[in-house]
């Protein structure tokens, strides 16, 4: 089946895009419609339809463009959606780059199994209904609709340093996964039981207070520098792309002790091995702290950025940070990352005009805590013991457990146009049970993660 997925989906958007690239310098207006088709371990498979339109001017700026407008509206079989419309501009504030996005992300089974990371136990056979453990599909979820509309705004300082600054509202609606809505249609053997899930117990326990448990609204500011000297965008072979910037986000009505203030700071490097390039030594390293303040738990799920470059931003597991990981797996205040790639570009070709080549990249992917959601054991004990729950099936209570590294590994395939178009394919799996409930996980989507 996911062979078929990945043949299917390389043709229809190669042949859309040969079409669309018959000179080598681009002026006007020009556009592409495709279907928004993909695959993700913890998403399931997507369906749907994207477009994008670009304006290049005169040509002078080919092959980067004066205005770029995405559109994108999709569904998984996994019950994750997106509705997003994008703009990004070099000319609408001359001599800056703008970029705005409105979005709406409906998930009715978004992934939460603790806090901290390893100090919350995974039980990966309550939620295979093949085990006689079992409980639920829906244990370790619970319904999380986002709302985000954003804006961006980048100035140059020197030739590879900018300012940024940018604002957005952020809005959450989320609760407890509705069983008979995900019911409906099925047959009584695929019915979800209607029980206590892991969000229901943590509301029942005291972890997950009343006033964030059915969402919020959230404006936020943002403002850092960013260094960048890669010598291209989307597969770089030199240079590095650095930033570090502040985000402060503000709460309504009785949510106002979750006013916070985080910091980011994010290093990426890339080393060309040979002197042709076809051998690369990429690797990003990454932290998200909070100074100060409190944060909603469906918020520490959020991965702040300067610019939005792609839809969602989650928290440390998953396609976007840890690949192999279960999407959210670690939940904490603060978190750092690492991602390792040796890129090797194996065959070049042509097909027409077009120039393509194929390369692959061996991935290794590092997450971790730095600061901790603060769980009492003995108040969180006889919680637990309240509702006829062994503490020991939901948490590990030391510090080794809660700092301990999430390491995955695995191998890329990517299949690139013209330098710019990349079809991905990574393939990846935890060096831990912990982490997954699967041996490995697949990912298809489009571009490298960074």
């Amino acid at each position: 089946m996911t062979k078929r997925i990945i043949t299917s989906f390389l043709a229809v958007v190669l042949s859309v895009h040969t079409s669309m690239a018959q000179s080598d310098v681009k002026t006007g207006w020009t556009f592409g419609v495709l279907p928004s088709i993909s695959y993700d371990a913890d998403l399931g498979f997507q369906y749907g339809a994207l477009t994008n339109i670009y304006y290049h001017g005169d040509g002078s700026y080919y092959p980067e463009y004066l205005h770029s407008i995405f559109a994108e509206a999709n569904y998984t079989t996994k019950h994750n959606g997106l509705l997003r419309l994008n703009l990004d501009s070099r000319a609408l504030v001359p001599g800056h780059r703008l970029s705005a996005d409105i979005s709406f992300m409906p998930d009715d089974m978004s992934d939460f199994t603790g806090f901290n990371g390893y100090q919350s136990v995974y039980n990966s056979v309550w939620h295979d209904d093949n085990d006689n453990a079992y409980r639920s599909r829906a244990f370790y979820k619970y319904r999380r609709n986002m709302f985000r509309a954003a804006a961006d705004i980048q100035g140059r300082i020197t030739d590879h340093i900018q300012w940024n600054f940018g604002c957005g509202l952020l809005n959450f609606d989320i609760g407890r996964v509705d069983i008979d809505k995900l019911n409906r249609g099925q047959s009584d053997a695929h019915k979800l039981p209607d029980i206590d899930c892991l969000f229901d117990k943590y509301r029942q326990w005291g972890l997950i207070a009343d006033n964030e448990c059915t969402g919020g609204l959230f404006p936020y500011v943002h403002a850092g520098t960013t260094f960048d000297s890669r010598d291209q965008s989307a597969a770089p072979s030199a240079g590095i792309w650095a930033d570090v910037f502040l985000t402060y986000t503000a709460a309504f009505a009785n949510k106002s002790e979750f006013n916070n203030l985080k910091l980011n700071a994010n290093f990426r490097q890339y080393i060309a091995l040979t002197s042709s390039k076809r051998f690369v030594l990429a690797y990003r390293i990454g932290a998200q702290l909070t100074l100060a303040g409190k944060t909603p738990f469906y918020m520490l799920c959020y991965h702040n950025n300067l610019t939005l470059k792609r839809a969602t931003y989650e928290s440390l597991g998953g396609s976007s940070s840890l690949r192999g990981v279960m999407r959210n797996r670690i939940i904490a205040n603060g978190f750092a990352l690492a991602n390792i790639e040796l890129r090797l570009k194996m065959v070049n070709f042509d097909i027409g005009t077009q120039h393509f080549y194929v390369a692959a990249n061996p991935l290794l992917d590092i997450g971790m805590v730095l600061q901790p959601v603060a769980i009492d054991e003995q108040q969180a004990r006889i919680a637990a013991a309240s509702t006829n729950d062994d503490p020991d099936n939901y948490f590990k209570f030391s510090k080794s457990s809660i700092y301990r590294p999430h390491v995955s590994g695995g191998i890329g395939l990517k299949i690139a146009m013209n330098e710019n178009f990349i079809l991905s394919i990574d393939w990846a799996t935890p060096f831990n049970d912990q982490d997954s409930g699967k041996k490995s996980n697949l990912y298809v989507k489009m571009g490298y993660l960074f």
